[in-house]
This record gives C-alpha cells, structure tokens and sequence, in this order.
C-alpha cells in the first residue's frame, strides 16, 4: 500500500537516494531542498518537489497548502536536512551557531509542527541525529556546533514521543555515523567514511516504513563510526 511521504534535504545524498527508493517502491513523495531542481529531473510521476528552505518561515505554507490541495494526510515525514560546520570553537561566530540551529534544530521543528494536523496515529516522525549527538559518545574538535544541535534534535524527539504517546503519530531519531555524502567532504575533505548514501537510504527507508510498529521515542545508533 502507497504511503504520503515528505523528506527534506532532498537534492543530493542521503535524501536524493531516499527519494530514489521510496518512489520506485510506489510511494508518494514530497521532496524537499534548497535546490528541487534534482529532483524535478527525476521525472517520476509520484515524486512532487519545490525549493523550499528550512530556514525560511513564508515556505512552510507551501508545505501546508500542498498537503490540502494534493495528499490530505501524511503518513511518514523524514527529517534529513541537515547543516555542518567544521571550525575551532574560539573561531565559530554566532552567525555561525545560527545557521546551524536554523537547519538542524528550528527547522526540523517547525516543519514537525506543520505536518502534524496532517498525520494519524500510525503515522510516523523519523528525525536524522548523528553519533556526536549522543551523550557520552566520542566528540571531534570542530563540530561544537552540529554536534550540540544534534543533541538538541534527540531531546526534542524523546519529549515529542512522550507528548504524542497516547495519540499518535510515533516518532523517532536515527544517529548515523560517517556516511560518504557531499556533506561529509565539504567538512572533512578526504574522509572516506566506511558507509555510502545509498546504504544508509536504504536503512533510513526500511526503519521509517516499519520502525513504527516497534519503537517510540527511541535513539537508535546506526553505526558506531563518527562524526
């Protein structure tokens, strides 16, 4: 059976792959970046995608009103986009701490809080963490920022999952090690992470698809590779 499925962060990676599978399995899917204009070369006629950034608060509403005139409700939304910065503390600016927090805190926030009224009690919230997030976990220099706002991500699932309990929908957070994206060699240029995109997306879409029925609220680590 179809399912309505939202995930952002979509133009490469991760997220591209995600949309990939998802689509090829018969699933409905609203892609969501910066940059739709990957996904718009697609051409697949389940997979819909506008520009849409996570930082700016007018493009919600064209979350909101696509899901009235398209879908009506959803059943699975995927929180990937993310922001990393890899800088000495002393270095890393208070612009620098908000951009961050923008993307990976505020905006997986608010774009929960907007799809909320959509979905139902079997629905499902998956939120990507990274390993750095976890308290306890081994930290890198460099990573003050992504790694706290990770953190933050975490908490924030393990409340909402208490706060929904009783109702629904379920939620979730996946904390990935290294995994070989664009993003990952942006901050650390020639890591070769021991995982590819398409593994982990392969991961990501076979928890978010069954994950509900047996978790809630929980932190599962993926991979015990950081950052």
């Amino acid at each position: 059976m179809s399912k309505n499925i939202i995930v952002t962060g979509t133009s490469r990676g991760i997220g591209f792959e995600l949309v990939h599978l998802l689509a090829n399995q018969g699933h409905n899917v609203l892609a969501l970046s910066r940059n739709a204009k990957p996904i718009a070369n697609l051409h697949f006629d389940n997979i819909s995608s506008f520009a849409f950034d996570l930082c700016n608060e007018a493009d919600y509403q064209k979350v909101t009103d696509f899901i009235k005139n398209e879908w009506k409700h959803v059943d699975v939304l995927i929180n990937n986009a993310g922001a990393i910065i890899n800088k000495p503390f002393a270095e890393t600016t208070f612009k620098d701490f908000q951009k961050i927090y923008q993307t990976n805190v505020f905006g997986v926030s608010e774009l929960t809080r907007t799809v909320l009224p959509f979905m139902q009690g079997d629905s499902h919230v998956v939120t990507i963490s990274s390993m750095g997030g976890i308290q306890g976990s081994m930290k890198f220099p460099g990573l003050s920022a992504y790694s706290s706002s990770k953190g933050a991500v975490i908490t924030m699932t393990e409340l909402l999952a208490e706060e929904y309990k009783e109702t629904g929908p379920q939620f979730n957070v996946l904390a990935l090690g290294a995994v070989q994206t664009e993003m990952l060699e942006e901050a650390f240029p020639g890591y070769i992470a021991p995982t590819t995109a398409i593994e982990m997306a392969r991961y990501i879409q076979d928890f978010a698809l069954t994950g509900n029925k047996f978790y809630n609220g929980k932190v599962l680590q993926v991979s015990n590779s950081t950052p």
